[in-house]
């Protein structure tokens, strides 16, 4: 390193002076070579920019080659801008293809079921046929009624179950015709007090029936209770057989049986 003892004050002033105007002369060179490099840089980004613009604006819009595959409608439409351009927006419109529905066989049919409806009690019904009603005295004023047909009584004053059986076969001749017959009987057999003997009675009265008209229907009626006190006005004096009252109150009964069956 070179200081002023060696050269002397003036000299050494000189020799400074001329070493900053070299700084000095570098330092403008380095400007220079930056503000060139800088001129540069931005002629090449405007040129860039220039090219970029018009290739966006000069680009016409190339239509998308139809195939023959069926198209569905449009989708949503996006707008997107262009980069670096300050024009309008562009429209594009995407189109998606409609997915084929898989082939699937046709389900089979349901299993069917034969449920009868048949009612075993319709012949009855639609052929109205009539109903009968046999029994001892308890049933002579008993006036029982069908929504089709109609009801008959017979009674017979004073007769047992046997009596009653022994008249089935003359009052069922014309079968076809009886439905349902309805037996009350008892009252008289009750006096014996021989239940045995009445269950067996009743059993070959059933059987009769059955043996004469198998298709009629076959319903059991009475004996009616004894009086009690507080139903004087269901029996007559005697106590045994029903008043006007009380043989109404036992056709209703009855007919409501024979209405459902």
């Amino acid at each position: 390193m070179v200081t002023c003892k060696e050269y002397g004050l003036d000299s050494c002033c000189t020799f400074i002076q001329t070493a900053v105007k070299k700084q000095i002369q570098e330092l403008l060179v380095r400007q220079t070579e930056l503000r060139e490099r800088r001129a540069a840089l931005e002629s090449s980004r405007v040129s860039i920019q220039r090219d970029t613009n018009t290739l966006t604006t000069s680009t016409p819009c190339a239509s998308l080659p139809r195939s023959r595959a069926p198209w569905t409608r449009s989708s949503q439409v996006s707008f997107t801008p262009a980069p670096g351009h300050h024009g309008p927006w562009v429209q594009q419109q995407r189109k998606t293809r409609a997915r084929p529905r898989p082939r699937t066989s046709p389900p089979p049919p349901p299993p069917v079921f034969e449920i009868s409806t048949r009612n075993r009690f319709a012949p009855l019904r639609e052929t109205e046929r009539d109903a009968v009603i046999v029994g001892d005295s308890i049933v002579r004023y008993v006036r029982a009624t069908l929504a089709k047909g109609k009801v008959h009584t017979h009674c017979f004053p004073g007769a047992g179950v046997l009596d009653v059986s022994a008249q089935i076969p003359a009052i069922l001749k014309d079968s076809e015709s009886v439905g349902a017959i309805v037996l009350h009987g008892g009252v008289n057999d009750t006096k014996l007090r021989q239940t045995e003997v009445l269950k067996r009675d009743f059993s070959s009265l059933i059987e009769t029936v059955r043996s004469t008209s198998p298709a009629t229907r076959i319903i059991v009626s009475g004996p009616l209770p004894t009086y009690r006190r507080g139903h004087e006005r269901l029996f007559r004096a005697d106590g045994l057989h029903p008043s006007r009252v009380g043989a109404e109150l036992l056709s209703d009964n009855i007919s409501r049986t024979l209405r459902s069956i």
